[in-house]
């Protein structure tokens, strides 16, 4: 099983993820719930609660990367599980982008403070 949970702070959105990313149903809703996100600057894939990603959703992942650089998008992944971290290592995919945990809390907060501007 497969769970995505979206989350829009400003102009970032953060993808939550959980469960195991290793049938194509899987990829294509990251897939689509990504490509939604057409008007932010940056779009998190949140990874800590994926158990498990194949071949697919690491392809995915890749086609992903090109999609957001193609729209002027960061597209960042974030707190990989140990088994995910793992895999993507043996994969190298060095296009891929990680965020730190300080790296989310300055997003975070300078989206937060961006919509808030926008609602005075």
């Amino acid at each position: 099983m497969f769970d995505i949970h979206l989350e829009n702070v400003g102009d970032v959105a953060v993808v939550q993820c959980e469960g195991r990313i290793v049938h194509s149903d899987a990829a294509f809703r990251l897939r689509d719930v990504i490509r939604s996100q057409r008007d932010c600057r940056v779009v998190v894939v949140d990874l800590s609660e994926v158990q498990e990603i194949e071949g697919g959703g690491l392809g995915m992942l890749a086609y992903l990367q090109r999609w957001a650089n193609a729209h002027n998008i960061k597209l960042k992944l974030f707190n990989p599980s140990t088994m995910v971290h793992d895999r993507l290592e043996r994969t190298w995919m060095p296009q891929l982008e990680f965020a730190s945990a300080d790296e989310m809390i300055a997003l975070l907060d300078r989206a937060e403070g961006s919509a808030l501007e926008l609602r005075s």
